[in-house]
């Protein structure tokens, strides 16, 4: 059976680079062609788009085969996914070319735009429910002032919405620009899960535009990683026929859907599983002129202070430890700004900044504390797992060794890159970007800084924006 990408990325180094090695290469041996592995909706991914889901959309029974990298096949029911087939034309306009992906809520198909002559992605959401990430997006395009005009450029724009109505349902669908890839799917793509300097400062320099741009309207987005950064298009894909597509990327993959019984298939099920196309490529292959990036999936997003969240849904890895320790006190911009910290470590490194092996929320504090140290004394207090790792005066327990920030810099920035021959990141560099990031990731909340400060730091003014100027 073979191992998930998505499991895999979440192994220590170098666990998941032998794993991911070892399913790449087997995929290389079976397709012989490039690994497109098993995307999530990546125009906007939507785990958490919709406030609420029908209820019969939350059983989960197992009926069918499941088909590597195509969405759970149940929940083509009432309340449930459209069913879509390639060449058919929706809002006698969208003709279907191939699938993008999928998330919970939603299925996102590559369509040309017959009346204007260009791709778009479409996204078909479960039946019944209701959009945020819709209202956010179009509220955020009312704004077009000057102060923040560039971060503007990064967020995705709504260019049609409508109802379409299937054996399922009656389905919310909008349209956007296609992507290519998030920045996560290009590093899985990649045998050194490496950008080079330029690519990796310049999309920094991107998000946190996008970031203060959000802030600046009183937006809080509440889900930043890199698998809700995408790559932008390229202008010219606009002029690529659906035959040049399919010569290119290759044609759309039908699975056949099989019940485990037997027994035909139910009223709402398509006939066959679409494998999503891959228009990515390996992350060190990307080159200053594609580093364009979409600041994406709006559905943890909220309008601050009118409009109050106390959970977060993001993976663990880019989660503020608040959402932890101070559970009864609401997100701000202040939860953007860590996770914005550790996305940008993201980017330019080889892997997470804190990372682990299926880790649980102790595993994480415990990495926060070995990196940047002891917790405020509240916190240090609650936490109940502390005695098991730690000393009262923060000594660990049972480990001889632990990373530090400077060791994390080692095994994730400048070792991988000298292994396969990519400029170092310098000295003053390497300061510049302590200095931005650690006042980002300040225990307290309150501490850390805003997003206007870290576009002020000098890794940005030196580094990062320099890179991004190239390519404006």
């Amino acid at each position: 059976m073979e191992i998930p990408f998505a499991l895999i990325s979440k192994l220590p180094w170098p666990c998941s680079r032998i794993l991911h090695c070892q399913v790449h290469s087997a995929r290389l041996l079976k397709t012989l062609v490039p690994y497109r592995h098993s995307h999530l909706d990546r125009t906007f991914t939507g785990k958490e788009l919709f406030s609420t889901a029908p209820k019969q959309y939350r059983k989960h029974d197992s009926l069918y085969e499941p088909l590597e990298g195509i969405e759970r096949l149940e929940n083509y029911r009432l309340g449930g996914y459209h069913p879509v087939k390639i060449g058919e034309v929706l809002r006698h306009r969208y003709r279907v070319i191939h699938k993008l992906g999928h998330g919970t809520f939603s299925t996102t198909w590559l369509a040309r735009d017959e009346r204007s002559d260009r791709y778009v992605a479409l996204k078909i959401c479960i039946a019944e429910s209701k959009s945020r990430e819709v209202d956010i997006i179009n509220s955020l395009a009312r704004h077009e002032t000057a102060l923040c005009a560039q971060g503007r450029a990064m967020v995705p724009t709504i260019l049609d919405t409508f109802t379409t109505h299937g054996p399922n349902g009656d389905h919310p669908c909008y349209a956007t620009a296609p992507a290519r890839a998030s920045i996560a799917d290009l590093k899985d793509g990649s045998w050194n899960r490496l950008f080079h300097l330029d690519v990796a400062r310049a999309l920094a320099a991107q998000l946190i535009h996008a970031v203060d741009f959000l802030h600046t309207v009183g937006i809080v987005h509440g889900d930043l990683h890199i698998g809700n950064i995408l790559l932008k298009s390229q202008p010219e894909f606009d002029q690529i026929s659906p035959e040049k597509i399919y010569e290119t990327y290759g044609e759309p993959e039908l699975e056949p859907i099989v019940r485990f019984d037997g027994e035909a298939l139910l009223p709402g099920v398509p006939s066959h599983g679409v494998v999503p196309i891959w228009l990515g490529e390996a992350s060190e292959k990307i080159k200053l002129g594609e580093a364009r990036l979409l600041l994406t999936d709006f559905g943890e997003s909220f309008s601050y202070p009118q409009e109050t969240r106390y959970i977060s849904h993001a993976p663990l890895v880019f989660r503020p430890p608040e959402a932890r320790f101070e559970p009864n006190k609401p997100f701000a911009f202040s939860s953007d700004i860590w996770s914005l910290a550790c996305t940008i470590w993201a980017i330019i490194a080889q892997r997470p900044l804190f990372e682990g092996l299926l880790a649980t929320e102790d595993d994480m504090t415990c990495e926060q504390a070995d990196t940047l140290g002891i917790l405020p004394p509240e916190w240090w207090e609650a936490w109940e797992a502390r005695g098991e790792k730690f000393t009262e005066d923060a000594t660990p327990i049972n480990r001889t060794h632990y990373r530090s920030w400077d060791d994390r810099f080692m095994d994730s920035l400048q070792r991988p890159r000298e292994e396969y021959a990519m400029p170092l990141i310098s000295p003053p560099e390497k300061r510049a970007i302590f200095d931005m990031l650690r006042p980002m990731l300040a225990f307290r909340p309150e501490d850390r800084s805003t997003a206007k400060q870290v576009l002020e730091s000098e890794w940005m003014v030196k580094w990062a924006l320099p890179e991004y100027e190239k390519i404006k």
